[in-house]
């Protein structure tokens, strides 16, 4: 996060006394990133955060790979993905690799009798469908259609669904997600030439703060493992908290589209980076405004690095028979571009309304078993002209 925020009561000093109306003291937290170099906030809670009562066992949930190398372009129909009732089973990883999973899930219900946090990945949560509360030990954030939930690793959190029909698009990053570093300055502020600035995101608004005692459930995401660890205090227990470290919201809808005379490329929708992979959002905008511009994209070679487009709503342009919820899926390695017909339909328009999210890695993705149940195997066919097929 590029800027600070604080929530709740702290001291007036880091690392001094801070009492509890009885005259005991409040317990405080560094919670921090990249050892005690990256961003961080400091906590006060009504307990020790360090009281574990039982672990009861841990299991696996690691991506199963179907396809480890691959050079073919496929297209997923991730509203196959069948509704679970359970947050976290209802998370289907379809792509992976060392530097992050790419995972669907239609969760039905919240999560009730426990609470969640994933030790080894920052989770960038895309609201397709679906409204609720994303309650976290750091605060509560409202959500809806649209909106981005970035929740840094280490968060402790529950989230609330209005109702059983959700879609969620979920990229699991095991390095810090950040906004681009060429829309900030040297101190961090978005610049003016940047898509959106810090009034779009959304902080933390409202603190949880529970004193109890008894068995509470998290279950920890650690190295492909879930472990289920029973603590003797309410995980939400915290009174006040300061820092750059906490979950925020984003909606796509508040993203600003930047245009051009000419087709602009692909990095200037950039929404967030890694240095490992980076998110656009592909928002409804004017096209092109040069008399003879093709607002459709020219093809182009994906030699270092896969794409990844996950498409929300609208007409994409560029693709044939595409529908919501639909993942296309690009590989290093070899060039992509608009399907036949779509550079002629495209001249002569003036704007689109596409809604779309893409994630560009570094690395090669492997394919999962799950992807393989909603893939369509024929889809690297779907340039060819009419007469070749």
């Amino acid at each position: 996060m590029p800027f600070y925020h604080k929530l709740g009561k702290i001291p007036h000093k880091r690392h001094t006394i801070f009492r509890k109306p009885d005259g005991s003291l409040y317990y405080e937290q560094l919670f921090g990133t990249i050892g005690f170099d990256g961003m961080s906030s400091n906590l006060y809670h009504e307990h020790r955060p360090t009281q574990v009562k039982e672990i009861k066992g841990s299991y696996d949930v690691r991506p199963k790979v179907a396809v480890e190398n691959n050079l073919k372009s496929y297209r997923f129909k991730g509203f196959q993905v069948k509704p679970h009732p359970d947050y976290l089973k209802s998370r289907r990883p379809v792509l992976t690799n060392s530097d992050c999973d790419i995972i669907l899930a239609s969760p039905q219900g919240s999560t009730e009798d426990y609470f969640y946090k994933n030790a080894d990945a920052d989770e960038l949560l895309f609201i397709h469908k679906g409204s609720g509360k994303l309650r976290t030990h750091l605060g509560n954030l409202d959500f809806k259609y649209g909106d981005y939930l970035l929740i840094p690793r280490g968060t402790i959190y529950k989230i609330d669904f209005d109702d059983e029909d959700n879609r969620l698009f979920i990229v699991e990053s095991r390095r810090p997600i950040y906004t681009p570093k060429r829309y900030r300055n040297w101190f961090g502020q978005l610049l003016e030439h940047s898509p959106f600035c810090e009034r779009d995101l959304r902080q933390p608004y409202e603190l949880e703060t529970n004193d109890e005692k008894g068995e509470f459930l998290i279950k920890i995401k650690k190295k492909g493992e879930i472990f289920d660890m029973v603590y003797a205090t309410h995980p939400f227990d915290v009174v006040g908290y300061d820092g750059y470290n906490y979950p925020y919201a984003f909606s796509i809808h508040d993203f600003e589209p930047i245009t051009g005379r000419i087709h602009q490329p692909p990095p200037v929708h950039q929404t967030f980076e890694t240095d490992a992979f980076v998110v656009c959002s592909f928002c409804p905008r004017k096209y092109d405004y040069h008399p003879e511009s093709i607002p459709a994209p020219y093809s182009h070679s994906n030699i270092d690095s896969d794409e990844v487009l996950y498409y929300v709503d609208g007409d994409f342009m560029s693709r044939n028979d595409i529908e919501a919820g639909h993942i296309s899926l690009h590989p290093a390695g070899i060039p992509h571009g608009p399907h036949p017909g779509a550079v002629e339909r495209s001249i002569g328009q003036t704007d689109t309304e596409e809604l779309a999210v893409m994630v560009d890695t570094f690395k090669p993705l492997m394919l999962t078993e799950d992807a393989m149940e909603i893939a369509d195997e024929t889809y690297y066919r779907s340039w060819l002209e009419e007469e070749d097929k």
